[in-house]
């Protein structure tokens, strides 16, 4: 049987997992997609972006045209600062991760296995040179850690396996996966699917995906808003 769906964009995964983040949390976007999610903070809804080359307050992506050189985010992409936001020193941004400060970390990563083990920081490829960044610290010292990635890698193969075949950053760190596919929860009681995109059945995700998923009780599809459709 022919399965028709629609993955997400990148802006679109990014979207979803903003709409997570609690009112007032402190919240650290680690390199690649999750940066994406300061523009898409629910309205009315404060959260207080942490990124770990210095800054507290990020902001949204800066309109074209109006990039200021000297704001990056730890990803090297332009972004701005909110009202009250702050710089700070390198080790104290990385104290504020270690101290134990972070509610949430989104991070990005190359794999996920079905205990919550976080491999993002190497994929022994001799022509991609790892880094591991504040990964490490992140992974132990937030108290929430969330990942958002891919479904699978570009030859198709599963990105959540039974157990990493990469270098692990951490161990049983991860508590929610957000996908271009689906959201899946990850606890003691195996994975469970909280949204699935539109057309997309458990049947394919599980084709996509090693370990074995259950349905959530509270289960719904995983629908952007349509000014955001591709």
């Amino acid at each position: 049987m022919t399965v028709n769906y629609k993955p997400l964009t990148r802006e679109q995964m990014a979207w979803r997992a903003a709409q997570d983040l609690p009112d007032g949390a402190f919240v650290n976007l680690g390199i690649g997609i999750p940066t994406l999610a300061a523009s898409y903070v629910p309205a009315g809804r404060e959260v207080i972006f942490h990124s770990e080359n210095g800054i507290l307050g990020l902001g949204p992506k800066p309109e074209p045209g109006t990039e200021d050189e000297n704001m990056i985010d730890a990803g090297k992409n332009y972004t701005t600062l909110i009202t009250g936001g702050v710089f700070m020193h390198h080790a104290d941004a990385f104290l504020m991760i270690r101290g134990g400060h972070l509610d949430i970390s989104l991070l990005g990563a190359f794999e996920v296995s079905e205990k919550g083990d976080l491999a993002n920081w190497t994929t022994e490829d001799p022509s991609f040179p790892p880094g591991v960044g504040g990964a490490m610290d992140l992974a132990v010292g937030a108290k929430a850690i969330r990942v958002i990635m891919e479904h699978t890698d570009k030859k198709g193969n599963p990105r959540i396996l039974n157990r990493c075949t990469l270098p692990l950053t951490a161990a049983g760190c991860v508590k929610r996966i957000y996908t271009n596919l689906a959201v899946i929860d990850v606890t003691a009681q195996g994975l469970f699917v909280v949204e699935m995109v539109d057309g997309m059945t458990l049947e394919k995700l599980q084709s996509l995906t090693e370990p074995k998923l259950q349905l959530s009780d509270g289960f719904q599809a995983l629908s952007p808003p349509a000014a955001m459709a591709a």
